[in-house]
């Protein structure tokens, strides 16, 4: 038997009929992730197996590195057949890692291949991915539509022109594409430097001349409004904690002044300045009727010679851990305070967290809303078999499973919609392990709508985005790739 096969991770005969009949053909809302507005407007085309799946991986790169792969096979300027090779060689050692699930429930759903993929078999399977990926449907329109993704929503920087939105929405795409508004560079001011280009680029961007934080304030605001006229209704951050103590607004602008000129402010300063920012954006997204996305305790880049080396983002990041309830219910507190509170999101990167986070947010409500503040899907370090165990099991016992919006890939990647289907078979196995256990009914109609909610129709009610209809797929379509068509 192949290693993914119909009942790949379905441990019992209730979880494989549940995953079958319920979750397999529910479309996929992947309402956030960092795939290219632009690739997906120029609808590219990958060349080869690296393209697609091995370009700008830092999951992969690190798995690499600690198997001994010289940084040339991962960053460096290696051939792309080289690297791949590299990293075929590695992907036997990552035996009890995700990376080992994904790499083949990736090639057999993209490519139909179900040998095991090692220094052996990587000539063959490049040959063979290679084959499919010149198939009409191997684009990134055809592959948005093999796997029924309804809707994606971008990370977006709000000093972003949004033409590639633009120009998708006028393309008439079948699936719904909306940038997320991700104002990072706003809360950046350790470096002055860097801090005063990204204003500048603001400045740009919003046709406002920035020379107070009243300026920069009306030039976040206008780039959220010009976000929102093209769909936009998410809002993200990524942060190491929310921070509890907000500056004045006298305070503020004493701060900006300082960074405009050129000069540092302390640790203390630019918490305070963060969290001032941190509320104003919450009321631009509560007036909109927005959903906040908070990225919280990832410890980024901790590697210093080597992310000089690489850059940013390339897989030298950890686990932090910042206390992190204080300074969050401060702030969820401090806008339900003011009837400012959006609908929020919180991600959790410390397992240790999962019942600060989880409840956290049951204690923020809205009447007709159902779970208003979300415990999100197992993040970055957790999104994998047993941090989505850890979570779904949070807040089963801390809140509302059947409230949940579920999973969204969280990748820049295009071969990456297979981590949906992981979800979900793990989902499915944790309800039908328990009611095979006794610790739920035997009612295969009730748990069937909690998963079937759970895969798609909590996030859909939940974003109120639109996007279109779910497509209903013929039978067993879910399981068949673009090789097997």
């Amino acid at each position: 038997m192949a290693f993914i096969n119909d009942n790949f991770l379905l441990q019992t005969k209730t979880a494989q009929r549940l995953y079958h009949s319920y979750a397999a053909d529910q479309p996929i809302l992947d309402y956030h992730c960092h795939l290219s507005a632009r690739e997906i407007a120029a609808n590219r085309r990958f060349n080869n197996l690296y393209e697609i799946w091995l370009e700008g991986d830092h999951y992969k790169w690190r798995a690499m590195r600690n198997d001994g792969v010289p940084e040339l096979y991962c960053t460096g300027a290696a051939a792309p057949y080289d690297k791949y090779l590299a990293w075929a060689r590695t992907v036997p050692a990552t035996l009890r890692n995700s990376l080992y699930h994904w790499t083949h429930l990736e090639l057999k759903r993209y490519f139909g291949i179900d040998d095991l993929l090692d220094e052996s078999t990587a000539a063959r399977i490049w040959e063979r991915a290679n084959e499919v990926l010149q198939n009409e449907d191997s684009d990134v329109r055809g592959i948005l539509s093999r796997f029924n993704v309804r809707l994606i929503c971008t990370s977006d920087d709000p000093t972003d022109s949004l033409e590639h939105h633009l120009s998708i929405a006028e393309s008439k795409l079948e699936t719904a594409v909306y940038p997320t508004f991700r104002p990072d560079g706003a809360l950046r001011t350790s470096d002055p430097q860097a801090f005063n280009l990204w204003v500048d680029r603001l400045a740009a961007g919003s046709n406002i001349h920035i020379t107070n934080v009243n300026d920069f304030r009306d030039a976040l605001a206008k780039r959220h409004g010009d976000f929102h006229e093209v769909g936009c209704r998410l809002s993200d951050h990524g942060l190491n904690r929310c921070y509890a103590d907000a500056c004045t607004e006298d305070q503020a602008s004493v701060l900006f002044s300082r960074l405009r000129s050129g000069r540092p402010i302390d640790q203390s300063e630019s918490e305070g300045f963060a969290g001032f920012l941190m509320l104003f954006f919450g009321r631009l997204d509560a007036e909109k009727g927005w959903t906040k996305q908070l990225h919280l305790g990832a410890n980024r880049d901790v590697n210093a010679p080597m992310v000089a080396r690489a850059g940013g983002s390339a897989g030298f990041d950890a686990v932090g851990d910042w206390p992190q309830g204080h300074g969050l219910t401060s702030y969820l507190s401090q806008l339900e305070k003011e009837a400012a509170l959006p609908k929020i999101i919180l991600y959790n990167s410390n397992p240790a967290d999962n019942y600060v986070f989880a409840t956290i947010a049951g204690n923020f409500h809205e009447d007709g809303v159902g779970a208003k503040v979300q415990f999100g899907s197992a993040w970055w370090f957790l999104d994998q078999k047993e941090g989505m165990e850890l979570q779904l099991n949070a807040l089963s016992s801390a809140g509302l499973l059947s409230r949940f919006i579920g999973m969204v890939t969280d990748s820049r990647s295009f071969m990456s919609f297979p981590r949906h289907e992981y979800f979900r078979r793990i989902l499915c196995n944790l309800i039908g392990g328990d009611i095979e256990n006794g610790l739920l009914p035997d009612d295969e109609r009730m748990a069937g709508r909690l998963i079937s909610d759970i895969c798609a129709n909590n996030a859909a009610s939940y974003l109120g985005l639109r996007f279109a209809a779910k497509r209903e797929p013929a039978a067993g379509a879910a399981q068949r790739t673009a090789a097997e068509r």
